[in-house]
């Protein structure tokens, strides 16, 4: 605060600044709260690194239907998690394989846990009806949060 404010002053101010974050869109700032309500410094950031559905041109060229799966791989330098989605489920193996568990965190703010077994496999059913990230807890200690998914 300068020296020369006085209480009027300061009040002004405060109120400017209260006008400014009121003319802020409600959306932009769930938005901004969403991309950081599970940040941690400890997990680790798994990167989209392959998207089935963004094959369309190597698809046409070696069947002649699409596939009904979609498959995600999510790859971070302590382990990748392979992710496919299809109807009802989603069926994911942690690679190298071990055991622990994955959480599926919703933007609506819904949490599930579920158990990873001994050669990385999991299933979560329901999918999860809004964008969804998985957070990948293994038992020798790695931790691993994947990007938003958007189904």
């Amino acid at each position: 605060m300068h020296e020369d404010w006085d209480d009027e002053r300061l009040m002004e101010a405060l109120a400017g600044a209260l006008r400014e974050r009121q003319a802020v869109p409600p959306w932009f700032t769930d938005t901004a709260s969403s991309a950081y309500a599970w940040h941690s410094i400890d997990a680790e950031l798994a990167q989209l690194t392959y998207d089935s559905s963004r094959d369309h041109e190597l698809s046409a060229s070696l069947r002649s239907e699409a596939a009904s799966i979609r498959a995600l791989t999510f790859t971070s330098a302590h382990l990748s998690v392979e992710l496919e989605i299809a109807e009802s489920s989603l069926v994911g193996q942690i690679l190298p394989p071990r055991d622990g568990t994955v959480e599926v965190h919703t933007r609506a703010g819904l949490t599930m846990a579920v158990p990873v077994d001994e050669i990385g496999c999991f299933a979560i059913e329901p999918i999860p009806p809004s964008p969804f990230r998985l957070q990948c807890r293994t038992r020798d200690g790695t931790d691993v949060v994947t990007g938003w998914v958007t189904l």
